[in-house]
């Protein structure tokens, strides 16, 4: 069963510890530690199936070497209580193979760390058990300073800042989902804490091989008592209420197999004679159902909780299929047309007939498409006519960044699903029957939410609109709504992409929403429409400079430039906005260039002039 586990820590000297020590450890090398004039030798240590050392752009080739970037790391550094790395660990899907596991690993470091100016330093670690079982993870050890070709400079504050973390968090959590769920794999994980996701169970810490050893020797720490006071309550609580095992396991995976609840119920009770008590009482209660085989002839099983969830999602989606009360006069729709016409805007005939199904009586619409395709597009028209027609839209998304794209691509008010449904329990926002709900992403959506946001919807007589990715069929949390609404009730699906017009384009478009980054790169790059540069300095020059002469060539045109950090937002404005002022194009000190953070690391968006855009 897939587990979530993502801890960030700080290596620092006022501990005592060693940047190259904990390197040596963790990619089990001997290492040469300049500073201390000593050796760490851990190539004894098992377990360690990849390692690797990942450079940003502009980063000198030789950091690549382990020992040398280390050593270097500890040579930047004079304070006696420097912090020199940042470790993070993240636990991987027992599901995947050893070379599905490194892969997933490190197209997350590339993107997560890498692509924002961090060395990482990746090891890959497929430890067993006392219980025989595999448990693989991840250690990257991260850069704190900017690093360019002369070697490391000033530390970045925005790598320090804790809502960063979070977003890991989260993006781990999004990028295993989509990987399993490419993979047609039965499980989630989810980042969020036990008690966020309503499961009735202690957050247990993860302890490693090293430390259950120290516990075999009687050299059991605090820590490691702790853990195991922890999982003796909670295996009391399960012994007591097996419905808080069901519901905890039902929330990662809608069905189970026998091995999934023993290792659920060996990693949450302490000790033989209580795992065993814990399992006789999951295989007593009648809340336990049992499926029957699957494909590959084991056992399956999920909760009657979670069979009545299905029924009471399949039962308020037919309520809101059934129901015809929410058309939209011709006028309204001809009318919304015509608008987006004048601006320029022409539906194609996916989009037209998109564009019908959700503006019709029903009060349940299935849109299906890749990004790309013009949804969005569509959806601000369809808002138009709603309007018109007199009905409140309303948009969400399971997360932020969803959301936000949402609103920005359509003009509907959007929020996160989590939000909405805060501000319902608090008898705020409550939806009517003249509203129209459109949540986008839909289909990582999992079934329990999904049921109570479409039930709400249904008792209060509301419109939805689902909208989602044909790769995202499967949801984060347990159950695939979206993809069992879709199959029953039936729905539009929009395939023509229409961001772009040239072929090769188009392709590059699919390339992209069904992650095949490489192939889409290479596209535009045979082109010419990438353009690389030896140093970080070098590559801000020369962008600044396409960017003037562009503006300068087609002024009626748009563009904007993304960056990874609010610090070199400034630094791009400055400099853009030195050329507006050198070409006499600034109309008063005022106004901004068109830089913004990318979505990697924040959402603030310089305002725009349009003479400097």
């Amino acid at each position: 069963m897939a587990i979530f586990h993502f801890s960030v820590k700080v290596i620092s000297r006022s501990s005592g510890r060693s940047a190259v020590a904990a390197a040596a450890y963790r990619g089990g090398e001997r290492l040469h530690d300049e500073r201390l004039d000593r050796d760490h030798d851990f190539t004894n240590k098992d377990g360690v199936v990849h390692s690797e050392v990942l450079l940003p752009e502009g980063a000198p080739e030789e950091f690549a070497d382990r020992e040398k970037l280390w050593n270097a790391v500890e040579a930047a550094e004079k304070r006696k209580d420097a912090q020199l790395a940042r470790e993070v660990e993240f636990a991987l899907p027992r599901e995947l193979t050893k070379e599905q596991a490194i892969e997933l690993a490190r197209e997350f470091a590339e993107a997560e760390f890498v692509e924002k100016g961090m060395i990482a330093d990746l090891n890959v670690h497929w430890d067993i058990g006392k219980d025989g079982k595999t448990k693989p993870h991840a250690h990257v050890m991260l850069t704190m300073r900017e690093v360019g070709k002369d070697g490391f400079g000033a530390k970045v504050r925005e790598w320090n800042k804790a809502e960063l973390v979070e977003q890991w968090r989260e993006r781990w959590a999004e990028h295993v989902n989509q990987r399993l769920a490419e993979l047609d794999i039965d499980a989630r994980i989810n980042h969020r804490s036990l008690e966020a996701q309503g499961i009735a169970l202690e957050p247990q810490d993860k302890i490693g091989p090293a430390a259950s050893r120290m516990g075999v020797r009687g050299l059991e720490a605090e820590r490691i008592e702790e853990h195991r006071a922890v999982a003796q309550r909670n295996g009391e609580r399960i012994i007591a209420n097996p419905n808080v095992a069901l519901d905890a396991i039902t929330h990662q995976q809608a069905t189970f197999t026998k091995r999934d609840l023993a290792m659920f119920l060996h990693r949450h009770s302490d000790g033989k004679e209580q795992f065993d008590q814990a399992m006789s009482a999951m295989r007593g209660s009648p809340d336990l159902i049992a499926l029957g085989k699957d494909g590959r002839g084991e056992d399956r099983f999920t909760s009657r909780q979670m069979i009545e969830t299905e029924q009471r999602l399949g039962r308020a989606s037919e309520r809101m299929a059934e129901r015809e009360r929410h058309g939209v006069d011709p006028q309204d729709r001809t009318g919304a047309l015509a608008r987006a016409a004048e601006r320029g805007l022409a539906l194609s005939g996916e989009q037209r007939a998109a564009f019908e199904h959700v503006t019709n009586s029903r009060g349940l619409s299935v849109v299906v498409g890749y990004a790309g395709k013009g949804k969005s597009a569509m959806l601000g028209v369809a808002r138009e006519a709603w309007e018109s027609a007199g009905y409140t839209v309303r948009g969400a998304a399971l997360s932020g960044i969803a959301a936000e794209g949402l609103e920005h691509g359509s003009g509907i008010a959007s929020r996160t699903i989590a939000s909405l449904e805060h501000q319902w329990g608090q008898g705020r926002e409550q939806l009517t029957s003249r509203d129209v709900l459109v949540i986008d992403e839909a289909g990582m959506v999992g079934t329990r939410q999904m049921e109570r946001v479409l039930s709400h919807a249904a008792n209060a007589g509301a419109k939805v609109v689902l909208v989602g990715d044909p790769q995202q069929l499967q949801a984060i949390e347990a159950g695939a709504a979206f993809r069992a609404i879709h199959e029953r009730h039936g729905g539009v699906e929009i395939s023509e992409v229409r961001r772009q017009h040239d072929g090769w384009q188009q392709a590059a478009t699919r390339h992209l929403a069904t992650g095949r980054t490489g192939f889409a790169i290479q596209a535009y790059g045979e082109r010419g429409m990438v353009h690389a540069a030896e140093t970080r300095e070098a590559a801000r020059g020369e962008l600044i400079e396409r960017w003037d002469r562009d503006r300068q060539a087609n002024p009626a045109d748009t563009r904007i430039i993304l960056t990874h950090t609010n610090d070199e937002v400034r630094e791009l404005n400055d400099a853009a906005r030195g050329r507006l002022r050198a070409s006499g194009s600034l109309p008063m000190a005022t106004a901004s260039c068109s830089c913004a953070t990318s979505a990697g690391l924040g959402s603030r968006t310089a305002r725009s002039a349009p003479s400097s855009r």
